[in-house]
């Protein structure tokens, strides 16, 4: 497997490099963190309509770019690097791939042209547990033809600035997915001490709901897609804390030197970096293989270089191995990034609590995100009974 980047993927990954430096340094980060909605409505705005970022995995035939799991994970990345705080993941990470692999061609033919213009924002539940899966906390009814739901969201990624939430919920037929306006429900945002990432809990009451999910739909690509853009967000604030780390221990002096000198602070720091590596090849390669067996995210067109479409069986084991490929991204990705949080606010030494220094915003995010899509041991469990079963 080739996991060296084509030009267009260096270039998008420069681009966003560039573009995140300026809408998500420190300083408006922190502003973003404090504004009500939670995020930089103008960052937001820029990346999303004029950039064209929220297109990227939107089929061509629906306005966007039609472009896989590698470039995806170029654009989660610097994100999570920077903490950027906007409704791009809920959007990208959540919402769409619900659209992608669960909606019917009428749902898709309404909201994907919009994402991909970047006027809609959405937001839908992070898949429970370690299953790939999502399960329907609320219950659904059909009312003279029309869809009411009923029941409680406990936690959901931006509910309170999304303006379209996508929602399971059970009926008489099994699980289904349904559209509901954001204004429809209440919602009572929830107080927790990562202020990068907003949550807010949903209660809903007879809810006025369209039902988008076809017969046909694949929970599980959905979930999957999921875990992979959070292992590349994770990916990217792990590297975060090893450059700011190195950047800060080179400046620190110590007995008249910079403590960099000292080898106990080397070792620990090329730790850092040899953990930060073996997770960015672990991403990439899940997002490799994402690519190599589904083909394009949104056209289910082969992507350079795929391999070809497999039978049937053949399918299924390899639509497991990628579940289980992302799976252990994701699980090496809460690990690497809440070790390296750590290390980076102990050799910060006690700079690395205050509220000036950046180290504590990234180990409360990774504090936060342990527990996000099934935590790291639930994962590998998972991962161990489909081996050894």
């Amino acid at each position: 497997m080739n996991l060296a980047l084509s030009d267009e993927q260096r270039m998008i990954r420069e681009s966003a490099d560039a573009v995140l430096a300026e809408l998500a340094s420190s300083s408006r980060t922190r502003a973003a963190m404090e504004a009500d909605p939670g995020f930089d409505a103008a960052a937001w705005e820029h990346i999303a309509a004029e950039l064209g970022w929220c297109a990227m995995a939107v089929p061509e035939a629906c306005g966007g770019l039609g472009l896989g799991a590698v470039e995806l994970v170029q654009l989660f990345e610097p994100m999570g690097r920077s903490l950027f705080c906007a409704p791009y993941f809920s959007t990208v990470a959540l919402a769409l791939p619900v659209l992608l692999h669960q909606a019917d061609e009428a749902a898709r033919d309404r909201y994907l042209p919009m994402i991909a213009e970047g006027r809609l924002r959405l937001t839908a539940p992070m898949p429970d547990g370690a299953g790939d899966h999502h399960r329907g906390a609320l219950h659904a009814h059909c009312v003279d033809g029309r869809w009411q739901l009923g029941g409680r969201v406990e936690r959901i990624v931006d509910g309170a600035s999304a303006e379209l939430l996508l929602l399971p919920a059970r009926c008489e037929d099994g699980l289904g997915w349904f559209a509901v306006r954001a204004e429809d429900a209440r919602c009572e945002p929830i107080a927790g001490w990562d202020r990068t990432r907003r949550f807010a809990a949903l209660a809903l009451e007879a809810t006025p709901a369209v039902r988008i999910d076809a017969l046909q739909a694949h929970s599980a690509k959905a979930a999957v897609l999921s875990r992979l853009c959070l292992a590349a967000e994770q990916l990217g604030g792990a590297q975060a804390c090893l450059d700011m780390t190195v950047a800060y221990v080179a400046e620190r002096k110590q007995f008249g030197r910079a403590i960099a000198s000292f080898q106990a602070v080397k070792h620990r720091c090329a730790r850092m970096m040899v953990d930060v590596e073996a997770l960015r090849s672990m991403v990439y390669g899940a997002a490799a293989l994402f690519a190599e067996t589904e083909g394009a995210l949104s056209t289910g067109a082969p992507s350079p270089g795929a391999i070809a479409p497999p039978s049937p069986a053949g399918g299924r084991g390899e639509q497991r191995a990628v579940a289980d490929e992302c799976a252990i991204a994701l699980a090496l990705a809460k690990d690497t990034y809440f070790s390296c949080a750590q290390e980076a606010i102990q050799l910060h030494g006690g700079v690395g609590f205050t509220w000036e220094y950046d180290p504590q915003l990234h180990l409360k995010r990774a504090q936060a995100g342990a527990h996000w899509m099934g935590t790291a041991s639930a994962l590998r469990e998972r991962i161990a009974e489909r081996v050894f079963a």
